[in-house]
């Protein structure tokens, strides 16, 4: 199978999973609960997520390891099971993949901040992603994201440990959120061209934005990152709209049909793969898969 980065080089547009969690609440998964867990424990519906996915035609099948660091697993009294868990999530999502789907695991935001704002140092935010991410590759992933960042120091460390301990194709994303000023900046006042910057220079192959908006800003923030970045390619994953709370439950109202209909406006804003985040399901990512190609 050719590599994602030749693929993308050519010029195809490729496409990812939308929203797990959704999903695993649906099969029971409780608040409070360990999601990762379910890699061990309940491989069998973490499949069947992947599988619709894949049936919808995704190209990239993102693992169940989200909170798979020391420091998420800790929470659950597993961070002495870091690299069992991650090589099941990986594992899995290989099962499923087979050899013509790419696997993406997914390594998300420890929770903790690096001195000066936090305690953590450097060395032990490099040795809780490293932990990770060489497990992932170990289950067969071809790929990793490091998603829903929101501050350079711990993305830019976690770039450089997936670069310098595996041979995978290293994803960035951040959380980019409206501002009053007009533009967009993550929690921790990153803007997406100091995101590019900064996370280029680490080392990432692909740069993009994740969660936090809906489509619409979705398309602003991607024509941010490709004015900063040229020639990076850039992967987009929006929320199925901004969400709302109906009845104190948050809900994402943006339908497949609306998400498609917006789907080429992100093409042309310059995203080379397209996946979606809360609130997505299969039927989102078969919708945006034949806006974009036609068929």
């Amino acid at each position: 199978m050719q590599g994602i980065l030749e693929r993308l080089k050519s010029g195809e547009i490729l496409f990812c999973d939308g929203a797990m969690g959704t999903f695993l609440q649906d099969k029971g998964l409780q608040p409070g609960s360990c999601p990762e867990l379910w890699c061990i424990e309940r491989p069998d519906d973490v499949k069947d997520i992947h599988r619709r996915y894949r049936e919808a035609g995704s190209d990239i099948v993102e693992c169940n390891s989200f909170g798979g660091t020391r420091y998420k697993l800790k929470n659950f009294g597993l961070d002495g099971r870091v690299a069992e868990i991650n090589r099941a999530a990986a594992a899995i999502a290989r099962e499923v993949a087979g050899d013509d789907q790419y696997v993406l695991g997914s390594a998300g935001p420890t929770g903790e901040f690096m001195a000066p704002l936090g305690v953590e140092t450097e060395e032990n935010f490099y040795d809780a992603f490293a932990e990770q991410i060489v497990a992932l590759a170990d289950g067969g992933a071809d790929a990793v994201i490091i998603e829903t960042m929101t501050a350079l120091e711990e993305a830019s460390v976690a770039v450089r440990a997936a670069k310098e301990k595996t041979k995978l194709v290293v994803m960035a994303s951040f959380t980019f959120d409206p501002q009053s000023w007009g533009g967009y900046a993550s929690m921790m006042g990153v803007t997406p061209e100091k995101f590019a910057e900064a996370i280029i220079e680490a080392g990432a192959d692909i740069i993009g934005a994740n969660c936090g908006t809906g489509p619409d800003h979705m398309i602003e923030i991607v024509k941010l990152l490709r004015a900063a970045a040229p020639d990076m390619p850039i992967i987009a994953m929006a929320n199925a709209g901004m969400p709302v709370i109906e009845n104190g439950q948050t809900v994402f109202k943006e339908t497949p049909e609306a998400m498609a209909e917006k789907a080429p406006r992100l093409v042309q804003a310059g995203a080379n793969i397209i996946g979606g985040c809360c609130g997505t399901g299969p039927e989102h990512i078969a919708a945006i898969k034949k806006a974009v190609l036609g068929d």
